[in-house]
């Protein structure tokens, strides 16, 4: 099995890197672009393993003192760029750590690689500072940005770097990857893609993560006795959702999914087009207990409170609001 297998989807990125490879067509500097939990990190990995392999094939071997080297992360010619600052990566940083470093040939592999991960951080001075050497690099240097989009570049730098997107995967593949790789039964694979919106990253992580679990039971619990949870039950719940992983908006945009849910099964009558599969039953009872407006109007109401909440209103205020919606209709 081809390391490159181990990628769930971008098969196109793959395919143009491994022909770039093939053919000597390799750029020397690159953004790709995509959102946290994309896979970003794990194609860098394998595409540098790849160009420094001594087979020098499409495919790392994985078994040459190089390739032993870039999996233990102390190939001398593959580098990872560091910043002090958190926030920030500034023109000091990549002033010692690239510019004045890349004048140096390759110890041992054919390029010298540098990868400057959570690029949008690079200031407008650490950009600039690496304006000439985007424009003049030598012959075996390669730069990595790692950004979540392009948009936190100078034009200055995006007009002298290849972009390559990383798109959301299909929900299927992130389903089938979940069950297979993962063992995450089909009823939590199903609220986890729909969550994920293609990011396997994420979509693993929230599996993975009891929180989360937490969270989905609770929304389930609450929606299936709205009628008789009083405000501040829902309320002590959500408080204590600062202290895990997630946020009120993760919790809002699982409510969004019930709701569609509802609206999905009044149209369809079709247990296979919702997500909250096991839960059909309660499903079919709001569907049948409510009309199309009323879960319209809960559905307008959610989304309008998660602006809300993100212009800073009241969030107990926010949230009584909503669920007086949701009582109501």
């Amino acid at each position: 099995m081809s390391e490159f297998d181990r990628i769930v989807g971008h098969e196109k990125v793959i395919q143009y890197f491994q022909n770039a490879i093939a053919h000597n067509k390799l750029a020397h500097s690159y953004i790709i672009a995509g959102e946290k939990g994309s896979g970003k990190k794990m194609l860098t990995r394998l595409l540098v393993k790849t160009l420094q392999c001594e087979k020098e094939g499409i495919e790392p071997c994985g078994e040459c003192r190089s390739c032993i080297q870039a999996d233990a992360g102390s190939h001398p010619d593959i580098k990872w760029i560091e910043h002090e600052k958190p926030a920030t990566i500034g023109a000091s940083d990549v002033r010692e750590q690239l510019v004045g470093d890349i004048c140096i040939k390759p110890y041992s592999g054919k390029y010298k690689i540098y990868i400057i991960d959570e690029a949008e951080k690079l200031t407008p001075q650490a950009q600039n500072a690496l304006l000439k050497t985007i424009e003049e690099p030598p012959e075996y240097g390669i730069i990595l940005f790692l950004a979540t989009n392009s948009s936190f570049f100078l034009p200055t730098i995006t007009s002298r770097c290849l972009e390559i997107n990383l798109h959301p995967i299909s929900d299927g593949l992130v389903k089938q990857y979940l069950m297979e790789q993962a063992k995450v039964p089909s009823y939590m694979a199903d609220v986890c893609v729909a969550f994920a919106q293609g990011n396997i990253g994420k979509a693993l992580l929230l599996a993975k993560t009891e929180s989360f679990e937490q969270i989905r039971n609770h929304v389930i619990r609450i929606m299936k006795n709205l009628d008789n949870t009083e405000f501040a039950t829902i309320m002590s719940f959500i408080k204590a959702l600062d202290e895990s992983e997630f946020d009120i908006n993760d919790y809002l945009d699982l409510l969004l999914m019930w709701y569609r849910d509802v609206l999905i099964y009044k149209a369809s009558k079709d247990r296979n087009k919702v997500i909250f599969r096991e839960e059909v039953e309660a499903l079919a009872y709001k569907a049948e207990t409510s009309t199309y407006e009323g879960i319209n109007k809960i559905i307008m109401m959610i989304e309008q409170s998660k602006a809300r909440l993100k212009a800073n209103v009241n969030e107990e205020v926010v949230m009584e609001l909503m669920f007086l919606t949701m009582k109501e209709n």
